[in-house]
């Protein structure tokens, strides 16, 4: 006989049922187990029910198929047998008109077989026993889909947040009360959450999401077990990448909680498989062969020109302490280093591969035509659009910006070039009275940035301290140092703009 099929539904606790008091059931055999679940009522008076159960049913009585000469203690062993086989969660025995009491001979057959047997009083209408587990269902039914539906907007929104990778996991497993864990395409762990399991729990797991890695043809896209009293689910994510769960329990609505988070981590880890990354491949490639940045660049698509993003998470240290009315009262702290997958997250949101999360900070490099937007949770400098050979200027640009952007609290700032005022004067002109005018702080770079930063904030102490991460009287230091090097008054404001104007030529 096939093994019976349960409804993927949500059951009724069979001790929901027994608690009804306008049913007033009672238990006289079989098990007692508070786990047992109905999916379904059903009413029949047929010598052999098989036919006709689905797996998962109360299955209602009145004793009317009983044979007056049959053998009670076989033929109700043959019945209750037939019942398991299909898949029954229960029966209920209704007294009268038919029968007095409960055969003695079925309640035995109920405790040998392991079938939950109710007693369902003269009173109670099987119609009303059937109407109340089609009540219970329905309830359990609209709780899983509130679940599941909050469940979908806590998962997207964390997909969201700048941290994407591990705020899903963290929400995951959150919602379904477990562990999980995000495995690489080495099979490797590098993102969990949740309370971590055993050891063997944590093995078992990792050994699960191994079954779903492409192998070839008929590789499945889940998989499941059981260890140590844990449920155990893993799920392919593309591009080698593996979701696992471990859940004390599998409740209902579980699978589809997993699955939504399924797809948003491909989404995050995913890379798209199309013919740009031979060609950044390709690219790269020519770069170490030694060839030029403009002869790469058409590899890259795009116009010809670049915007180079430098990026960095926010902290919440380097937001203004109440009280402090738009003066920095704390000491300066630097941005959070980002997070690898959050950086590939961001990349992908401003539409571009050519990401490098190194260092304390991010940058991207993308098309000059694309159009950028603040991302929440980050703070970006932006570059001006410039040719593949002015890249390392671009570079210098977006890192300027966005120190200016931290030190104003500006979630996107793009560097501000002025051509009018350097166009009246020839470019080698400039460049040779900037190297002269500099010329004593050219040993210190230190310097040379603390001056800029401080000019283009207004000569704002906390401000420049912000921008560059070190304390205020560390720019005082500084900026003393500077006038006293450049010979030169800096509280002049025709200073300032000469000043100014030289740093522009660098």
């Amino acid at each position: 006989m096939p093994d019976p099929t349960v409804p993927p539904t949500p059951g009724v606790p069979l001790a929901a049922l027994l608690t009804r008091e306008d049913l007033a059931l009672r238990r006289i055999a079989g098990p007692s187990d508070p786990s047992l679940v109905v999916h379904a009522a059903h009413t029949s008076e047929m010598a052999d029910p098989y036919p006709y159960l689905l797996g998962g049913e109360l299955l209602l009585t009145a004793g009317v198929h009983i044979p007056e000469t049959a053998d009670p203690g076989t033929y109700f062993d043959g019945y209750v047998s037939r019942i398991v086989a299909a898949g029954g969660a229960a029966l209920g025995f209704g007294l009268a008109p038919v029968h007095d009491t409960v055969p003695a001979a079925l309640a035995a057959a109920c405790d040998r077989h392991g079938l939950p047997l109710l007693e369902v009083p003269p009173g109670t209408p099987f119609t009303a026993v059937a109407r109340a587990v089609w009540q219970l269902l329905a309830q359990a039914r609209l709780a899983e889909l509130r679940r599941v539906t909050d469940a979908q907007q806590s998962l997207a929104a964390a997909a969201s947040r700048p941290d994407p990778v591990p705020a899903v996991l963290r929400q995951l497993a959150v919602r379904l009360g477990g562990w999980t864990a995000l495995y690489g395409p080495e099979g490797t762990e590098i993102a969990s959450a949740g309370r971590e399991p055993e050891p063997p729990v944590r093995d078992a797991l990792a050994e699960l999401a191994e079954v779903v890695r492409p192998s070839g043809p008929g590789t499945p896209t889940s998989a499941t077990h059981a260890t140590a009293g844990t449920h155990l689910a893993a799920y392919a994510l593309g591009t080698g990448f593996a979701l696992g769960v471990a859940t004390p329990a599998r409740e209902p609505g579980d699978h589809t909680i997993a699955s939504v988070a399924t797809v948003l981590l491909t989404l995050l880890t995913g890379e798209q498989q199309t013919g740009s990354g031979a060609a950044r491949t390709a690219a790269l490639v020519r770069l170490m062969l030694g060839r030029a940045p403009d002869e790469v660049a058409p590899l890259l698509g795009g116009d010809g020109n670049w915007l180079v993003v430098e990026a960095c998470q926010n902290d919440r240290r380097d937001r203004p302490s109440p009280g402090a009315r738009g003066t920095a009262r704390q000491a300066p702290t630097h941005p959070l280093p980002p997070d690898l997958l959050a950086a590939t997250a961001l990349g992908a949101t401003l539409g571009s591969p050519l990401i490098d999360p190194g260092g304390d900070t991010t940058r991207i490099l993308l098309p000059a035509d694309r159009t950028l937007e603040p991302q929440p949770g980050w703070t970006l400098g932006v570059s001006a659009p410039v040719p593949a050979q002015h890249l390392p200027t671009a570079a210098t640009q977006a890192a300027r910006a966005l120190a200016r952007a931290r030190a104003t609290r500006t979630p996107l700032l793009r560097h501000g070039s002025h051509p009018g005022l350097a166009e009246l004067v020839p470019r080698e002109e400039a460049q040779a009275h900037a190297r002269t005018l500099l010329a004593p702080l050219a040993e210190h770079p230190a310097l040379t940035e603390t001056l800029r930063t401080w000019l283009s904030l207004h000569g704002s102490w906390d401000r420049t301290a912000v921008a560059l991460a070190v304390h205020r009287n560390t720019v005082r230091q500084r900026i003393a140092r500077c006038a006293a090097l450049l010979g030169t008054e800096l509280d002049d404001p025709d200073v300032r703009m000469e000043l100014w104007f030289a740093l522009g030529q660098q």
